[in-house]
Order: structure tokens, then C-alpha cells, then sequence
């Protein structure tokens, strides 16, 4: 898909590069998945059941970026409905991943969301409500579409190796429609049609700078919880833009 902005494009996918650099070089435990040869599961099985929880709640925050473009842009209103309506069910790809090592639905949704994700989702929703567009959602679904399709695929086929290749079906589907359906491509896009001005452009980098902290923090209340609660919980630094 031919990029309007690709100067601003490259700009984004080399921030986000080096994100994912910064992430394995300094997060905790964020190269377990990658290179583990014995998998923790109780960090694993908590990975699982929060990203779940993070997809049921995002799919609130589409519905509130669905509604604004009905308001102003009908085309990407349905683009965007087409997207959810792909992304909608994907916590059942999860969850059935989640059952072969032994947790069931009850104890997924009966599980109490970490502090980063309410922090997450708060914040999206914030950003359409207050900054009167979805920049700040859109940004984030790029950013999630972007680095999962550059870190998954790795961090399955260590899993599959360890954990068995039936264990991480789901795991390996989800990823398999953002691959093969371009959603990269496809939330740029959407993305590039809220840009109206320089400033959205700044607007842009700097939500990617907050998404980015937000997963670090993700990942360093999962390794606290998990691994070990003794370890002090660094503040998430920002990688400069």
C-alpha cells in the first residue's frame, strides 16, 4: 500500500525500531520469550491472559474511534469497522492456547487487569475524548501491529520449540492475519488520513513515545508479578524521539 507521508512513515518505523532495540536491551526478562530454553509459565500464562484482557478492552476504545469517523469520515468508518470486525475475537486464539496449559475462561476473565493496562486503555480513551480525534489509538494500533509482526513470529518459534507447536496455534493465527491481511499497511493508512498538520505529525511521535513507555511498564509489572516480586519497579524512561 503507497504511503501519502513516507518521510514521516520512516521517521515512525525507525523510532519504533529502536524501541524494540530498547526494549530488549534493558527491560527484564524481555528476552525470555525470544531465547528461553526452559519457559517460565507462570510468566507466560499471566503474558496470555493480560493481552487478552487488553484486547476485550480495547475493543470498547474502537467502538469509540468507529463512532467519531461515522461523524467525519465514512469510508474509513467502514475500513475501520472491517478491522475490529477481523481483530474482534482474536482473545479466543489466546484463550485456547491458554487451556493446554491448564488455564481455563473462568480464570482469565475473572483475573483483575494490571495496573499498565487500565493505564493503557485510559489513556486512549482519554485521547479521543479530549483531543477530540483518535490520533492517540490509531498511533497505538500501529505500534502494535508494527512491533508484533517483527517480534512474534521469533518469539513462537522459541515457544514452539520448548512448549510444542499445538500450544501456540492461536498465538500463531493471530499473527498470521496481521502478516497476511497487511494490517501494518492498512492502520498507516487510516492513520496518515488524521494527519492534517505539522503538529499532528508531532502529535504522532509523541503519543508513540507515551504507547512505548506504557509497554515497557506492561512488561515490568509482568516480570514483578511472575518472576520477582523483589525487584524494585523502575519508572518506564522514554527513548527519545
Amino acid at each position: 500500500m503507497k504511503t501519502t507521508m513516507p518521510e514521516l512513515r520512516r521517521r515512525v518505523d525507525d523510532y519504533l525500531d529502536e524501541c524494540i532495540r530498547d526494549f530488549y536491551k534493558n527491560v527484564p526478562y524481555a528476552r525470555h520469550q525470544l531465547e528461553g530454553t526452559e519457559i517460565n509459565l507462570d510468566y507466560y500464562k499471566r503474558h496470555n491472559i493480560e493481552t487478552i484482557l487488553r484486547l476485550r478492552r480495547k475493543r470498547t476504545i474502537d467502538a469509540l474511534a468507529l463512532q467519531y469517523f461515522t461523524k467525519v469520515d465514512p469510508i474509513n468508518a467502514k475500513a475501520w469497522a472491517h478491522y475490529t470486525d477481523d481483530e474482534m475475537l482474536h482473545d479466543t486464539l489466546f484463550a485456547a492456547d491458554l487451556a493446554k496449559v491448564g488455564v481455563q475462561k473462568d480464570e482469565i476473565y475473572s483475573t483483575e487487569p494490571m495496573l499498565s493496562t487500565k493505564l493503557l486503555t485510559g489513556y486512549l480513551q482519554y485521547g479521543i475524548e479530549y483531543e477530540g480525534t483518535p490520533i492517540a489509538l490509531i498511533a497505538s494500533v500501529y505500534f502494535v501491529e508494527y512491533v508484533t509482526t517483527r517480534t512474534q513470529p521469533d518469539w513462537l518459534d522459541n515457544l514452539e520449540k520448548t512448549l510444542g507447536k499445538d500450544k501456540v496455534k492461536g498465538q500463531r493465527a493471530h499473527v498470521g492475519v496481521d502478516l497476511e491481511d497487511e494490517h501494518d499497511d492498512f492502520v498507516w493508512a487510516v492513520l496518515e488520513s488524521l494527519v492534517k498538520a505539522p503538529a499532528d505529525e508531532m502529535k504522532v511521535m509523541l503519543h508513540l513515545q507515551d504507547i512505548y513507555r506504557l509497554w515497557q511498564l506492561y512488561f515490568l509489572e509482568l516480570y514483578q508479578l511472575t518472576v520477582d516480586a523483589g525487584e524494585p519497579m523502575m519508572f518506564p524512561q522514554p527513548v527519545a524521539i
